[in-house]
């Protein structure tokens, strides 16, 4: 879809800061009525220029201190398929993304963990043991500065 318009880049800029904005705030915030702007956030969605909402946890508060991103190698690429290990690290509860990414590393994965130990057992007991996960680099996040400024 590009076809968008002012208006669309307006609601989007809003959704982007609060996804839970009711129809009626939308279209206050952009001079639609209520009506108006649920079509036209409909039509982004159905455009797929919308996806899924999402919650952000605090997961701090939930108990996991420790968030590390791993770089991960794989072994032997030729004989595990990418799809065997990204369906195996998927299945992972403390790795929160997969990223298949160009550079030193194959995959670059977010996981989070109650402590070092905590991430220690899982980086033991889980990721190494992936089907073709050979050398891996971790870096412990100290501090994370969220900026989650408009896109458009």
């Amino acid at each position: 879809m590009t076809d968008l318009d002012a208006t669309d880049h307006a609601l989007l800029r809003l959704l982007q800061t609060d996804a839970t904005l009711p129809a009626s705030e939308l279209g206050r915030r952009v001079g639609l009525s209520q009506p108006a702007a649920w079509r036209r956030v409909r039509r982004l969605a159905d455009a797929g220029v919308l996806g899924r909402r999402r919650l952000h946890l605090d997961l701090e508060k939930l108990g996991f201190g420790v968030t590390v991103f791993l770089g991960v190698k794989l072994a032997t690429k030729g004989r595990v398929s990418l799809e065997d290990f990204e369906r195996a690290v998927s299945a992972i509860p403390e790795v929160q993304t997969v990223e298949h990414v160009l550079g030193l590393y194959d995959y670059r994965l977010r996981v989070v963990a109650r402590d070092l130990s905590d991430f220690e057992r899982v980086l033991r007991r889980r990721i190494m043991t992936l089907p073709g996960a050979g050398e891996v680099e971790a870096n412990v996040l100290l501090s994370e500065e969220r900026r989650p400024g408009p896109l458009l």
